[in-house]
């Protein structure tokens, strides 16, 4: 049914048993309580129309919604990039119509049309929040507590904007002064990841956060006493969070009692050394005459006669969908004029920094702009050949040190692995308020070095959210078995395209006495089938700096730097022997050449510690009179980025003699030996026992690789077996 409007609007016929909100102290008059109810009826035909989604929340959660639309938040729908808007986060995603209808009201671009193409193909309102998809979506959502996660990185992140830019400004009177606002649910308060980053957020004692937790009770599962328990807001309380309740059932009826919300939204604001939670008791689905307050209401359609009944009750035409009132929606576009009168006053301070501070402004217009510093790559450490090494951990540590003076916008740190990360910035301070510093790591608000404790959940998320902020560049760190835990963020930074870093070490069996608990196996590959994260495993220290050149030159996508525990090689790439390290910005290179113009008999692949193993086997087979080529591959996301011309040049196509090199399962090497090659691999969790003796038992030795070679020539004379030999 086409969407209708009329010219008047009226709650005179709404049912006298529905409470009407108590909204004096907001101002709230007859039209915004009709748009308020119009959102309701709006969310119950969205998903009524398309027969699946979760209307529920929404109905319930839009007087929430709009006063913060409408009156709360400092935002100009006609510039949804402004520097000085509040940020919106809509954690439980699933109620995606609680954001979207308010974006229709608001003036952000969408359109009633838009709202009836819910959750269908090709439409702005897909079925949970997605960035760079909506006009005036901030973040993806969906992943319960993966919005809390990021939203508090969101907050982090606008500190260390703050102390970058203008750290002498009193409290509240910076330009680059916000809130973080977030409404998380029931389900996000379960999530794990949302209690870790809760947590951290606590700790670092961020003003700037105000969450809503719409504590109605209900999941898919309906009542949720059946698994939750906790005294939640006792939850936030002993993280140090500022804590109110506002409960609309306090009562005995149902008393949407706005004003009361209104208070605890500006008590929150007042609050400049805490996070804050709100509690709001609501009922799911309300007013729905039956559905109310159950499982249903929360993740399906109402039902045909459900909303005719939501409608009669609210004084809406039981046969009229997705109608609105032209005085209810002039009404509420009215916020743009508002919206753009409170960027205007903004702007006024925003020029005055700009001429106080033209060097910082110069380079805020830099991080606006996503672009690096004229020279910055001359800071990038070359490291001398060395036989004995050092490991790629510990050569990112120097690389990061180097960068620290001319790429302010680099910040990071690790999940309690510091020193085995090598993620701390020599020199620089720590991110964390002033009395929370300790002898070892000194610091304060603005620092730069972040601690996120043992919290691999919400350190992901946390870069998210400091990306999602868009002027800084925030790399974590821990070791490569625990990207486990990172995941859901990493795949959700892989789609959002965020420029965030995940430094993961110890990566492999090499890592050697902790034991199988610790040597990643599986994990590459699983990394590498996420589209969208470029999987970066360099083979030496130069390599290492090289790496990160290109991570900090792709703004558009994230990366995980997989880095070594044990020394490797430096390799001498001076005298012609080697390939300068340049070539691992393409993904792979030709590190070692067959003699002359030839074509090799033979081509080794392999990445990180492995190439070294593959350049003895390449000795051992000339030994032999075979001609071999050695091809480092740090980063099969880049190469096959490559143009074909190149990837040819590398991987000639008619050498079909190959072999694979990496300490992990084989899982996608197949595509890169074809059907001749040989995959060295490991197909088993490892023992505990030194990284040496590992490498010997597991069979990554030069010996094993050059017999593969062998094998692999050998199949290369023979006919093409389509999906390679199969083991005997």
């Amino acid at each position: 049914m086409a969407p209708e409007r009329s010219s008047s609007s009226s709650t005179a016929s709404r049912d006298p048993g529905l409470a009407r909100p108590v909204a004096a102290r907001a101002g709230w008059s007859e039209v915004d309580v009709r748009a308020v109810d119009t959102v309701r009826v709006l969310a119950a035909d969205a998903v009524q129309k398309r027969g699946n989604g979760h209307p529920g929340t929404a109905m319930s959660l839009a007087p929430l919604a709009y006063l913060l639309f409408q009156q709360v938040m400092r935002h100009d729908p006609a510039d949804d990039q402004w520097l000085g808007r509040d940020r919106f986060v809509l954690s439980c995603g699933h109620t995606s119509l609680t954001l979207y209808i308010q974006l229709y009201l608001a003036g952000y671009g969408l359109e009633m049309e838009d709202l009836e193409a819910l959750r269908t193909w090709g439409s702005a309102t897909p079925g949970h929040p997605e960035y760079r998809h909506t006009r005036g979506v901030e973040i993806t959502t969906g992943p319960l507590g993966q919005g809390m996660g990021a939203a508090v990185g969101m907050a982090m992140a606008a500190r260390r904007e703050r102390g970058l830019l203008d750290p002498d400004a009193a409290p509240g009177t910076s330009p680059f002064d916000h809130h973080v606002y977030v409404v998380a649910s029931d389900g996000d308060m379960m999530e794990g990841v949302a209690s870790e980053a809760s947590s951290l957020a606590g700790h670092q004692r961020l003003g700037n956060l105000v969450v809503f937790y719409d504590s109605n009770h209900i999941s898919i599962e309906d009542d949720t006493d059946i698994s939750f328990s906790e005294d939640v807001p006792a939850r936030y309380a002993a993280y140090g969070w500022h804590v109110q309740t506002v409960d609309w059932t306090r009562t005995g009826d149902y008393v949407e009692d706005v004003d009361a919300l209104l208070a605890a939204i500006e008590a929150a604001k007042e609050e400049r050394d805490r996070p804050s939670l709100i509690m709001l008791r609501t009922i799911i689905g309300w007013p729905a005459p039956t559905k109310r307050n159950t499982g249903k209401a929360h993740g399906s359609a109402l039902g045909d006669d459900e909303v005719a009944g939501t409608k009669r009750l609210l004084g809406f035409d039981p046969g009229a969908s997705f109608a609105i009132e032209d005085e209810v929606l002039a009404h509420t576009r009215a916020v743009g004029e508002r919206g753009r009168q409170a960027r205007q006053r903004w702007e006024s301070g925003y020029e005055d920094w700009r001429t106080a501070h033209p060097d910082r402004a110069a380079l805020l217009d830099r991080l606006r702009e996503q672009r690096l510093p004229q020279g910055w790559t001359e800071a990038l450490p070359v490291f001398p050949p060395d036989p004995k090494g050092m490991a790629t951990r510990k050569a990112s540590g120097e690389v990061l040190t180097a960068l620290a003076p001319v790429l302010p916008e680099l910040w990071g740190g690790s999940a309690d692995l510091a020193g085995s990360n090598n993620t701390t910035m020599k020199g620089e301070a720590s991110f964390v308020p002033a009395d929370r510093q300790t002898e070892e790591f000194q610091g304060g608000p603005y620092g730069r070095t972040l601690h996120f404790g043992i919290r691999e959940h919400a350190m992901g998320a946390v870069l998210n959210g400091i990306a999602l902020q868009s002027l800084t560049r925030p790399y974590g760190g821990t070791f490569l078995t625990f990207s486990d835990y990172m995941r859901p963020a990493v795949r959700l930074a892989a789609l959002m395209k965020l420029p965030a870093t995940f430094v993961w070490t110890h990566d492999s069996i090499g890592l050697g006495e902790d034991g199988p608990t610790h040597q990643p196996v599986e994990h590459l590959a699983a990394l590498r089938a996420i589209p969208g994260l470029d999987v970066v495993r360099p083979a030496d220290a130069n390599e290492t700096s090289v790496c990160w050149r290109a991570i900090l030159e792709h703004p558009d996508r994230p990366a995980g730097l997989v880095l070594t525990r044990q020394n490797l090689p430096v390799l001498d790439r001076g005298d012609g022997s080697f390939a300068p390290a340049e070539g691992a910005a393409r993904g792979a290179y030709v590190l070692a050449a067959e003699p002359g113009d030839g074509v090799p008999d033979v081509i080794l692949v392999a990445t990180g510690s492995e190439v070294h193993i593959a350049l003895e086997a390449r000795s051992l087979l000339a030994a032999e009179g075979l001609s071999v080529r050695v091809v480092s591959m740090p980063c099969h996301e880049w190469f096959a980025a490559q143009p074909a011309a190149y990837q040819d040049e590398v991987l000639p196509p008619g050498v079909r003699a190959r072999v694979s090199v990496e300490a992990a399962v084989g899982q996608g090497w197949r595509e890169v030996v074809g059907d001749a090659g040989r995959i060295v691999s490991l197909e088993h969790y490892g023992e505990s026992a030194d990284y040496e003796r590992l490498y010997e038992e597991f069979g990554f030795t030069a010996e094993v690789v050059a017999a593969a070679a062998r094998d692999s020539i050998g199949d290369a004379a023979a006919a093409p077996v389509p999906g390679g030999r199969r083991a005997d």
